[in-house]
């Protein structure tokens, strides 16, 4: 039994925070169905390469990208700018729990498909919009990439090398971190609104932007600047607040130290054969090495240079202090851990047969988690999600598609109603 194995979500959403919510979702065991834009489909489909079928090709394939962020879905594709396409959607939410969106604040008040319109049809339904900067506000109509967002929120005031130091100036996370926070917190908002229905047998609107979660997640960094009134300033891998607790170059290549205390930091100096500074008062309370980081990074540099990381790390893992390399990602799925907690997958695709996977993090004693199906392909589930969930007849299902209200991926057109209405059950 899967913890949301009751909960059905229409997923109206596209390209990364929306889908990243969707996709939790259904790790979690709810019924999530996908929809799309006939013959075009989610943004990220033509995000690449690389392409699961061909990596290196140019031409659009099954994206990667696409491919991270939909697993465990449904997929159907449906023209909702048409009215025939509209009520599609209505029927598809009077079925559900949960309506995932996030279009351009407004943007779906035109056809019928915003919260006011669809607590009409179904009145408990949980409505929840993503969007770049929220419901109201000067930037409400304002598109929101992550990009941007992370600008505009400050992260990437504080990520990056120092100003004059090489490399210097301001970086964006190497993942759209802010949208997968975003992903995250909506998921987390949906499971609450969940609850509180179950409470009151009321249904809500729930309002997520990038630009709230982003200045929310700053955490103590935003809390510095807020007590203190300076902002914080870039210091590439070094802590604001711990040291050391940076990136130090061995003899061959960097590896990550990171000293959460007094007790690791005097581990550290024995390692090093450094037993002096561990009792020297510039560096012996966590605070006093904030002030005096610049007499003690350099110190410990020259010790850790003189021989390679391997070395170093195993040391510092057999002495309790924590150490890491800075692996790439062949490296990660390699690891033995990361190997023992399964963390790659490989699900069931319609077109690739198979299609690699990152699993669901989570893990519960009484409940099973993690989805058994990759991305769908575009329109894969669409005649199965007609028949098998609307009931709909051949017929209308054939008038529906000759409209361009709906499209099918081209293998199941024929489909018969007893094995569409197996596939959606």
């Amino acid at each position: 039994m899967k913890p949301l194995d009751d909960v059905k979500v229409v997923d109206l959403s596209r390209v990364l925070a929306g889908p990243w919510a969707g996709q939790l979702l259904a790790d979690l065991g709810a019924e999530v169905i996908k929809v799309e834009r006939p013959g075009v489909g989610d943004d990220t489909r033509e995000w690449g390469p690389p392409y699961a079928d061909s990596p290196e090709a140019e031409a659009p394939g099954e994206s990667a990208y696409f491919l991270s962020a939909n697993r465990g879905k449904l997929g159907i594709a449906v023209d909702f700018t048409t009215e025939a396409g509209r009520k599609v959607i209505e029927q598809l939410v009077a079925q559900a729990d949960v309506v995932l969106e996030n279009f351009r604040v407004g943007h779906l008040a035109k056809y019928g498909l915003d919260y006011a319109s669809l607590a009409k049809v179904k009145p408990d339904i949980i409505y929840c919009s993503i969007s770049g900067f929220g419901q109201t506000g000067p930037y409400a109509l304002r598109p929101g990439y992550d990009f941007i967002v992370q600008g505009l929120g400050g992260l990437m005031s504080v990520t990056g090398v120092a100003d004059g130091q090489p490399g210097g100036g301001p970086l964006k996370a190497g993942v759209a971190l802010t949208d997968i926070m975003t992903g995250l917190y909506a998921a987390s908002a949906v499971l609450a609104a969940l609850h509180h229905r179950n409470r009151t047998g009321l249904g809500q609107h729930i309002d997520i932007a990038l630009l709230d979660v982003q200045v929310a997640t700053l955490a103590n960094q935003a809390l510095s600047y807020l007590v203190s009134g300076r902002s914080p300033e870039r210091i590439g891998n070094d802590h604001p607040s711990i040291v050391p607790y940076r990136t130090f170059d061995a003899l061959d290549e960097p590896f990550n130290i990171a000293v959460g205390n007094d007790a690791q930091f005097v581990k550290v100096c024995n390692i090093l054969g450094l037993d002096s500074l561990g009792a020297d008062p510039r560096f012996s309370s966590n605070a006093a090495r904030v002030r005096h980081r610049g007499e003690l990074v350099p110190l410990l540099q020259g010790a850790l240079a003189t021989r390679p990381a391997a070395e170093w790390l195993n040391l510092l893992k057999t002495g309790g202090v924590p150490a890491g390399p800075i692996n790439s990602l062949k490296a990660v799925f390699d690891d033995p851990q990361v190997k023992h907690r399964g963390t790659r997958i490989d699900l069931p695709h319609k077109t690739l047969g198979t299609a690699p996977g990152v699993a669901c993090p989570v893990r519960f004693s009484q409940a099973e988690v993690g989805s058994k199906i990759s991305a769908p392909v575009l329109g894969e589930h669409t005649i199965a999600i007609l028949q098998g969930r609307l009931k709909l007849s051949q017929a209308e299902i054939d008038a529906l598609i000759a409209a361009g209200a709906v499209a099918a991926h081209p293998e199941y057109l024929d489909v018969d109603k007893t094995r569409a209405t197996q596939t959606a059950e």
